[in-house]
């Protein structure tokens, strides 16, 4: 197995964990949160695949891609997420991204240097690991309100 193929295991394992939790998920869950903390499970899920998306977009380099960060760019819960047919069809797209923009990268293409303004300047496979750690962490926070958060 060549290193490009390890990362697209590593990226797929690391997802699995919010992949089980979207298979619990009902529309009336999109809406739970935890007071004092402003943010829903709805926003949260479309925060995790708009940043899949610029990290597929800016990190990888991949001019294709057209994305309106939402999340990003309000920087706050407006309320809005709340279609989960919607949401559910937004991760499966910067999922099915992630993985198409990872299998274009070549295996001496991992120790590349990019620089971004989020992260400043890594390689690919550091930058990598930003990613994987970004969608974890925000599916641990919707697991976490699944289970104790009130709509």
């Amino acid at each position: 197995m060549n290193l490009t193929e390890e990362f697209i295991q590593s990226y797929t394992e690391a997802r699995t964990r919010l992949k089980l939790l979207l298979n619990q998920l009902t529309e009336n869950d999109l809406q739970k949160l935890i007071p004092p903390a402003p943010n829903s499970i709805g926003f949260l899920l479309r925060h995790i695949a708009d940043v899949e998306l610029l990290f597929s977009k800016n990190v990888f380099k991949e001019s294709t891609i057209s994305v309106k960060a939402k999340t990003v760019i309000s920087q706050k819960d407006t309320g809005e997420w709340t279609n989960l047919e919607e949401i559910l069809n937004y991760l499966r797209e910067a999922f099915t991204t992630i993985i198409e923009v990872l299998k274009k990268q070549s295996n001496d293409s991992w120790n590349d240097k990019i620089t971004t303004n989020e992260f400043g300047t890594k390689t690919k496979a550091e930058a990598f690991g930003r990613i994987i750690s970004h969608t974890a962490y925000h599916a641990g926070q919707v697991a976490i309100i699944l289970k104790y958060g009130k709509s």
